[in-house]
């Protein structure tokens, strides 16, 4: 791979004809107002155009005009035709093609598989205005506006499909989005780097199809190819070993010469491979050949740090072979070894690049995209952006907008690896900092430029609220680390945790005249905040608007393994800190919890206790997620293979239960809001088949009443205690119950013995709750029986 480039070193080759312009040109009469003949790129994206670096096309396109190249955009084309994408003319270099800042899947679809009615992307938040797939549709439609025209497409939705991947809206394994699309490019993760020395390069005059040496591109090439013949191929199986480990063949068998050896040889009709060696008819040893003469050569002695130079350019020009398309379509086992590969192979300082096999052509994609320094970072988001929509909208609202509008993104990137989600694998685990300077100056831009500003800033933040400028101690551990996340199962020792950068930056943002106030609403890491008492205290004390959203995620430790999430006494610990400071401030704040129901892993016994412990905290929650499967995230490989990614895959290996069945994913989220009486119907039915009926009744002790409003025997049931419905060998004298016993044998957090973490209020009000005991459910019922309790009771927990 080249050496990276300072994204704003070369002089820009077309300053005298490229005019700053207020808005990027999404029609003719804007280019002829800018005195345009034509575009060296053009955009074209799903999304309404905001010109805002928190909007992809908007921070590209001004990114690309800063270098000194004309960009137009079209925005939410009418895609039934290629009439729309012909709109600004024939780009002088490329098509450059985004669904948006969302998956239009995801945009477009709930968990559930119903369509949304919404877009919040969308002026007025207009339903329907992208297609399904939206970049394989957009791309086709460019090559039919301007056949020969190069197409480049990038991201979240073409990065997390680079490679064949399970797609939940179809329910099976596609190919890799550069079929599709029949694009020339892909461009995966944050594309800045890619991008301009792409660009920079076709305007030399090199042919994209010659251009295979940019890291975060991916592309098609002829099944075998290579770069030069200096490189090597390493097949998966090198880097993690998946199913059946055939048996050594016995050195001293001797065979027939006459038999097949080579493995391109066949025996009966089968590879060599596959050839049983007992079964080979053996003969006497031949007479062995003469020794060779020998050759004298000089020894050399190498230096370590010869050698290591050696081994690490011998490392970067090795290729991993993933199992091919067809291997992974057919086989879940494969899948979730290709996954985890994957997934190995994500850190920019030792990723190898990837190839995977479709029929005759191969899927070539370089290592990840490096880092973009802080003044890279400074300089991206201190472009010339006007902050705000294009005037063509008029004063439609855009809901996403809105929201973003007086937030200031500080940082990108994530190292926690959570593995429902998707943010490491499209903007990647290194953290990359703004400097504070450039995040003070964006402050008093909103406060000077952005219309209906109150003097409230709602954010200072990104992928995560308090991640900014963490790293590892050691820049050469991190360069060769290939952990899954820094922060689970506990956060390692070479993570700094400092968050006095980050405290400074709250302080000096407060000082600036006319900001009232900064909430932080980005997504707090919790079980990093508490390594940081005085950050939660300033967190408290001046940022918080009386609630703080925080997202365990979930209570078991069974199903929290799976999402790679620390424990729930990381957040007990948080709470207490939270608690202490709000009341020390004197204010009355509170925390609201996210979670998610049917995640791989979760059985009904873990929702229902999940949901026992949001009765006994007094949680009732209004807004919930359903597992989706997104593309790539190690969470949809569960999904799809039931088998754990995060450990070596074998057919033998640990399978994940997961809930698929539209019923039983509607019950399990449904325990999240089992207050609600539209739930109760469903919550009765899964609470019977669980055997867990005892928890059906008016008491306090009961999670849902018998009866839902409406029904006939609703006001019967008012006025007087309703008998529980008593499980298969229950205690009908009521007397207290055995702690809750979680996944792995220990105390429940949920409604058993009281913790070290759990405060001295609990304790001196217990519960009801603290007198049942969940049990297990009841075994599954024989071929046939009822799903929802086949899905409790025989769902396997915790490794084999």
């Amino acid at each position: 791979m080249n050496p990276p480039t300072n994204l704003f070193a070369a002089v820009p080759k077309r300053s005298a004809r490229a005019p700053v312009a207020p808005f990027l040109p999404m029609s003719r009469e804007e280019m002829d107002a800018l005195g345009w003949d034509e575009c060296d790129v053009i955009l074209v994206t799903g999304d309404a155009y905001i010109d805002h670096p928190s909007f992809g096309m908007a921070l590209v396109g001004r990114l690309l005009e800063a270098n000194g190249y004309r960009v137009g955009i079209i925005a939410q084309p009418d895609w039934q035709s290629a009439d729309a994408f012909r709109a600004l003319g024939k780009p002088r270099l490329y098509y450059g093609v985004t669904a948006g800042n969302m998956d239009s899947m995801v945009n477009r679809y709930t968990a559930d598989r119903k369509p949304r009615s919404d877009d919040a992307y969308t002026p007025n938040g207009e339903p329907n205005k992208r297609p399904d797939r939206a970049v394989s549709v957009y791309a086709q439609r460019c090559r039919e506006a301007f056949p020969g025209t190069p197409v480049v497409i990038g991201s979240i939705e073409a990065s997390l499909r680079r490679i064949a991947h399970y797609d939940y809206w179809s329910d099976k394994v596609r190919r890799s989005v550069l079929f599709e699309s029949k694009a020339d490019m892909l461009i995966f993760g944050n594309a800045e780097r890619a991008l301009v020395d792409l660009t920079r390069r076709m305007a030399d005059g090199e042919n994209i199809k010659t251009i295979r040496d940019l890291r975060g591109t991916a592309f098609l090439v002829p099944s075998g190819w290579m770069p030069s013949e200096e490189w090597g191929v390493h097949n998966s199986t090198r880097v993690d070993t998946p199913g059946k480990i055939d048996k050594h063949v016995d050195p001293y068998l001797m065979v027939n010469p006459s038999s097949p050896t080579c493995a391109t040889d066949t025996a009966a009709g089968k590879p060599a491979d596959e050839v049983n060696p007992a079964m080979v008819e053996p003969t006497k040893m031949a007479a062995p050949p003469p020794p060779p003469a020998e050759v004298v050569k000089p020894i050399r002695i190498m230096s370590r740090e010869e050698r290591r130079a050696m081994e690490l350019e011998k490392h970067h020009k090795t290729v991993v072979r993933l199992p091919s398309y067809e291997t992974v379509a057919n086989d879940p086992v494969m899948y979730a070894h290709a996954s985890r590969v994957f997934h190995l192979e994500s850190n920019p300082g030792n990723a190898r690049a990837l190839v995977q096999g479709h029929g005759d052509r191969d899927v070539w994609m370089n290592p990840p995209p490096l880092p973009l320094a802080m003044d890279e970072m400074d300089n991206v988001y201190d472009m010339n952006y006007a902050r705000g929509p294009h005037p063509s909208y008029g004063n439609a609202n855009i809901p996403a907008w809105e929201m973003i509008r007086f937030s200031v993104n500080i940082m990108r990137g994530c190292f926690g690896g959570c593995t429902f989600c998707s943010i490491t694998e499209h903007e990647g685990r290194i953290i990359q900092s703004r400097s504070e300077p450039s995040i003070l100056r964006e402050i008093e831009h909103i406060r000077d430029k952005t219309k209906g500003f109150t003097g409230i800033i709602s954010d200072l933040g990104g992928p995560t609220a308090n991640m900014y400028r963490l790293s590892c101690k050691d820049k050469e551990i991190e360069t060769t680390c290939r952990r899954l996340s820094c922060v689970y199962p506990s956060i390692c020792v070479n993570l700094g945790t400092n968050h006095n950068p980050l405290i400074k930056l709250y302080r000096r943002a407060r000082e600036i005249p006319g900001v009232k106030k900064i909430l932080i609403q980005s997504g707090l890491r919790y079980d990093l905040a508490v390594r940081s008492p005085e950050y939660v205290k300033e967190l408290v004390t001046h940022h918080v608007g009386g609630l703080l959203k925080i997202a365990p995620e979930h209570t078991e430790s069974n199903v929290l393994s799976k999402m790679m999430k620390p424990g729930i006494g990381a957040y007990d610990e948080f709470k207490a800190l939270f608690e202490k400071y709000s009341l020390e401030a004197g204010k009355k704040q509170y925390l609201i919890p996210y979670f998610i129901a049917a995640h791989p892993g979760a059985t009904d016994e873990d929702m229902l206790n999940l949901a026992l412990w949001l009765k006994k905290n007094n949680f009732r929650l209004d807004q919930v997620q359903t597992f989706m499967p997104t593309p790539m995230a190690m969470a949809s490989a569960m999904y799809h293979s039931r088998r754990n990614p995060l450990h070596k895959v074998t057919e033998d290996s640990e399978e994940v239960f997961t809930p698929r069945s539209l019923k039983q994913r509607q019950a399990h989220k449904a325990f999240l809001r089992y207050y609600d009486p539209k739930n109760w119907p469903i919550l009765r039915d899964a609470l019977r088949n669980m055997g867990r009926g005892d928890l059906i009744g008016t008491g306090e002790r009961h999670l849902i009443p018998p009866y839902t409003p409406g029904e006939e025997n609703f006001k019967a049931s008012q006025g007087k205690r309703a008998m529980p419905m008593l499980a298969p060998g229950a205690d009908k004298r009521g007397g207290r119950g055995a702690p809750v016993v979680g996944g792995r044998g220990k105390p429940n957090a949920l409604t058993g013995s009281l913790t070290a973490r759990q405060t001295v209020e609990t304790k001196a009000k217990p519960s009801i709750l603290d007198t049942i005991k969940v049990k297990k459910a009841a075994p599954a019922p024989a071929k046939g029986g009822n799903p929802g309790r086949a899905a409790a009771s025989g769902a396997p927990r915790g490794r084999k």
